[in-house]
């Protein structure tokens, strides 16, 4: 596979304009980990970096020969250039579009992409890692094929379904859910590696988008929208074969929040967020989770986040707690597993541990799985050392 990485208007100056915004990293240092990212995942880069639109324009064409995919940040023309939206979108190949930083976060004339509708995914705030997220994300969809499926009106209500190729009859479903502590700079381009692989052992694979703080998010939005998710599987799954009698969640960080939530997530209170689901939750798997929103608001985890999520602190909010803290919803009467590292340090795994301990003293069927010296992203990683251990987990709740 061949990537092209592309750099528009002023990026020649990485290192030097704007260090608080943009980093240290220079230019001639990105292309370098861009190319060295490229080898671990199995592709070849190529770089190019123009402060012309035009020339931006005659490089797409060319990759339309040349390459297989296209990484691109297009600087500020991001915000203006219909055209290379236009040339992104006639050369058909898959576009992961990325900047450094949180655009949504800074001037309101940034925040607006009119290139994202042509790209397979947009990339933002997360520095220079972002282009490594970029080619990751490029690398999963050309893995396995992807068909994207809107829930909701919203940009972010929208799902990748993964459909195994075996002749089964129906596939158990996996609800994947991202974590980034419910923020807008991650997103579901987070789960895309270990969507491809629980694809291949079987499962269709429901990749969602939601609405995150920062982007329309937060308490009762984010909740609303994994229920709606998990709800439109009734829509489309006799079509792809799904079998709606074995759905598990699989969260990560904030995501294992949201799967243990909607595994417990009350159905007969007309006011409660997903009030009334239609496709039950059968399992659910919480990978280094936040399992306990009052005692991650406790710790203070992610610098605000739970506060931010909630828009209440526990003490002025108790209601919302109860309706969105796993721990007030259990018993949940479905099989559930926590796999957390002891390495921890985003989310310390003794979130998990009073979950599962509680779930069990309520009459679950809970497992709790640490991972030695694991640390945050090593549970949701498919080349790691403890990806069967998660996916024995996944099994065990299917």
């Amino acid at each position: 596979m061949r990537i092209a990485v592309i750099n528009g208007p002023n990026l020649n100056l990485l290192g030097t304009r704007r260090p608080d915004v943009y980093g240290t990293t220079s230019l001639t240092e990105l292309e370098a980990l861009a190319a060295a990212w490229g080898r671990e995942l199995g592709v070849e880069t190529s770089t190019y970096q123009s402060n012309h639109e035009g020339a931006l324009i005659d490089r797409l064409h060319e990759a339309r020969a040349a390459e297989d995919a296209v990484v691109i940040n297009p600087g500020a023309l991001t915000h203006t250039s219909y055209a290379i939206h236009d040339a992104i979108e006639a050369i058909g190949l898959p576009a992961a579009e990325v900047h450094i930083s949180n655009i949504k976060q800074r001037e309101p004339w940034r925040r607006a992409s009119v290139v994202a509708a042509a790209c397979t995914t947009s990339i933002y705030g997360r520095g220079i890692e972002g282009y490594r997220w970029g080619l990751r994300h490029l690398v999963a969809r050309a893995a396995w094929p992807v068909e994207t499926i809107r829930y909701g009106a919203d940009d972010d209500q929208v799902g990748d379904l993964r459909i195994p190729d075996s002749a089964a009859a129906t596939h158990p479903v996996a609800v994947v859910l991202h974590g980034g502590f419910w923020r807008d700079e991650w997103k579901r381009d987070l789960m895309d590696r270990l969507s491809v692989d629980l694809t291949r052992r079987g499962w269709a694979t429901w990749n969602i988008e939601y609405r995150r703080v920062g982007s329309g998010g937060g308490w009762t939005a984010t909740l609303d929208d994994v229920a709606a998710a998990i709800d439109v599987l009734g829509d489309f799954g006799v079509g792809h074969r799904l079998d709606l009698d074995r759905v598990v969640t699989i969260g990560h960080s904030a995501g294992g929040h949201l799967a243990l939530w909607a595994a417990g997530r009350p159905g007969l209170q007309a006011d409660a967020p997903g009030a009334g689901p239609q496709i039950r939750v059968t399992g659910a798997v919480s990978l280094a989770g936040v399992a306990s929103l009052e005692e991650a608001h406790t710790r203070d985890l992610g610098a605000g986040a739970v506060e931010a999520f909630m828009r209440r602190s526990p003490a002025h909010g108790d209601g919302r707690y109860r309706a969105a803290d796993p721990m007030a919803l259990l018993p949940t009467g479905v099989s559930t597993a926590l796999v957390h590292g002891t390495a921890d340090d985003a989310v310390p795994v003794d979130l998990s541990r009073v979950y599962a301990a509680a779930a069990t003293a309520a009459g679950d069927d809970c497992r709790m799985i640490e991972i030695p010296e694991g640390n945050h992203m090593d549970v949701i990683d498919p080349a790691s050392d403890v990806w069967e251990e998660v996916t024995a987990a996944v099994a065990a709740v299917t």
